[in-house]
């Protein structure tokens, strides 16, 4: 090698050298703290700020919810009411008649989309779109009640209907077509 060939690193002297190893080490610290700015708005806390105070923090943070062992007695009176609930039910359900029964299962079950026609259903009364359904049978009529067809979902919707419910209230909707 020759004394005429230059230093091809670009670095010629020790000054060069040590700017070059602080600029490694300055200009990352500067870009993560100048991102660390950015990322927090820049914002300098005010320490009297009523959002900020020891209260407000705990309040925040409070649990939303809190969990309540039953006593034997309380989960006991529970069930009690339960059972009372059910045996008022199950004497309102004697004590009604069929015919009201029914009623209140088309209500509460049949009567949204079957009153207002919603999502082509044929609405209670209408012998024109009740007719071919009416000639297809009755066994297709309880057929596409208990299981659904298309939009209409199985026992409309209400899952706790017996098919006897069920059947009761394809044949009230029939009479009422005829």
């Amino acid at each position: 090698m020759s004394d005429t060939e230059e230093n091809s690193s670009g670095i010629g002297t020790p000054a060069q050298l040590i700017s070059i190893i602080v600029a490694a080490f300055v200009f990352p610290v500067t870009i993560v703290v100048l991102l660390a700015q950015l990322a927090s708005g820049g914002i300098s806390l005010d320490k009297d700020d009523p959002s900020l105070s020891a209260e407000a923090i705990t309040k925040r943070l409070k649990p939303v919810g809190s969990l309540v062992l039953a006593s034997a007695s309380q989960q006991a009176d529970a069930k009690l009411k339960k059972d009372v609930g059910q045996a008022v039910t199950e004497l309102s359900d004697i004590a009604t008649s069929d015919a009201d029964k029914v009623k209140v299962v088309y209500t509460t079950s049949c009567a949204a989309c079957h009153t207002s026609g919603a999502a082509g259903a044929p609405k209670l009364g209408d012998k024109n779109a009740w007719a071919p359904r009416i000639k297809s049978g009755n066994d297709t009529l309880y057929n596409s009640a208990i299981n659904g067809k298309k939009a209409m979902p199985a026992k409309g919707g209400n899952v706790n209907l017996s098919d006897v419910d069920v059947k009761a209230v394809v044949d009230y909707m029939v009479s009422q077509a005829k």
